[in-house]
């Protein structure tokens, strides 16, 4: 018998779940549906983004920050005073356990932009938004200040990540005490990337999050088409990009979540050929003006914000997602018995086609 190795090229796993009406349910939900593809990780990264978890500041962005060092905190924490209003600062509550026990410091702020000097005759001249403001001040931070890291910054939301199986990862942030109406997990294989705290997924931008099963082989053009809008990419992963092209497409070019997707994971051109006039025409203008957008490779993806949930495969559908609905909840996971393990018997259950999202959006949801 030949035993010779072979690479495990489907590795990693994902799982999300949003109600629709917006009720909220414990963390230790999706703890155990990520649970159940703990096979699909090798301990070197597990993560979770939740929404609806801080209604208490929920008009306040909640920024999660990790730091290597105290003067690490110190330049973050005298950035954050000069640049925004911090109406609240505290640890975030962790538990170590026997598995995890090394960590970064890890603080949490709710805040708001504070706008400066040159911001203001800025907006003299051009449309600069809250959120645009926040966005720059999460790039400081990550580029410039050595050993910070700002790993979530949306507005009643927060990502939950590190190094471990995630419901290891889920015992040292006490998951189980957080309540949220959309939930995500990734349970992280690292194949080119290296596995540390800020590598392990969800990767965040304001209240977009994203986890990622797959590679991203369009990593170069698409980081130097992001670079153009001010992004700046320093995570040494390739996920991080879609979750700033995310931001780019839907929140500063206004494009549904439909034609951003179809962007991301643009059809053939041999395809688009033999598309109906209008239809042929849309999706030949989204690949000429955003070609640098297309993201090349294996991919299956769960991203999120707070208006609802969606999962996309690459174009050749080379890594699996699984759907399903039950009542107001739809699941959506690598494997069909990552859903069953916390939805029980569910009878409408499909995989999506390459390319074509799966979008559940909240009902009456602001």
């Amino acid at each position: 018998m030949n035993h010779q190795y072979q690479k495990d090229i489907s590795g990693c796993g994902l799982s999300g779940i949003i109600n629709a009406k917006g009720e909220r349910f414990s963390g230790s939900v999706i703890t155990r549906s990520i649970r159940s593809q703990h096979d699909r990780g090798n301990g070197l990264g597990g993560g979770f983004a939740a929404y609806g978890i801080y209604p208490q500041h929920k008009n306040l962005y909640a920024f999660h920050l990790m730091y290597d060092h105290h003067t690490a905190q110190e330049k973050a924490e005298s950035c954050l005073r000069e640049t925004m209003f911090v109406h609240h600062q505290e640890p975030i509550p962790i538990m170590p356990t026997e598995k995890i026990q090394a960590h970064p410091i890890l603080m949490r702020y709710f805040v708001l932009p504070a706008i400066t000097d040159e911001e203001k005759k800025e907006m003299e001249t051009l449309p600069v938004t809250e959120d645009d403001l926040v966005v720059r001040r999460v790039m400081h931070i990550n580029n410039d200040i050595d050993g910070a890291y700002v790993f979530s910054s949306g507005k009643d939301m927060g990502a939950f990540k590190g190094v471990g199986f995630p419901e290891d990862i889920s015992d040292f942030f006490m998951l189980g005490d957080y309540h949220g109406y959309i939930w995500t997990a990734h349970n992280r294989f690292p194949t080119n990337t290296p596995g540390w705290w800020g590598g392990a997924h969800p990767f965040t931008i304001l209240d977009w999050s994203i986890v990622h099963n797959g590679e991203i082989s369009s990593y170069g053009i698409n980081k130097r088409y992001l670079e153009m809008f001010g992004y700046t990419c320093s995570l040494f992963t390739d996920t991080e990009v879609v979750a700033y092209m995310l931001d780019l497409l839907i929140r500063r070019h206004g494009l549904p979540i439909e034609i951003a997707t179809s962007a991301l994971a643009a059809p053939f051109w041999q395809v688009i050929e033999r598309c109906e006039n209008e239809d042929r025409e849309l999706l030949t203008a989204i690949r000429m003006v955003y070609g640098s957008a297309l993201l090349n490779g294996p991919f299956a993806i769960l991203f999120a914000n707070r208006r609802g949930l969606v999962g996309l495969n690459d174009r050749v559908k080379l890594r699996p997602l699984v759907v399903a609905k039950k009542g107001d909840f739809t699941y959506m996971a690598s494997e069909e018995s990552a859903i069953r393990e916390i939805a029980g018997d569910v009878k409408e259950v499909w995989s999506p086609i390459a390319g074509e999202p799966v979008i559940a959006s909240m009902e009456d949801h602001d």
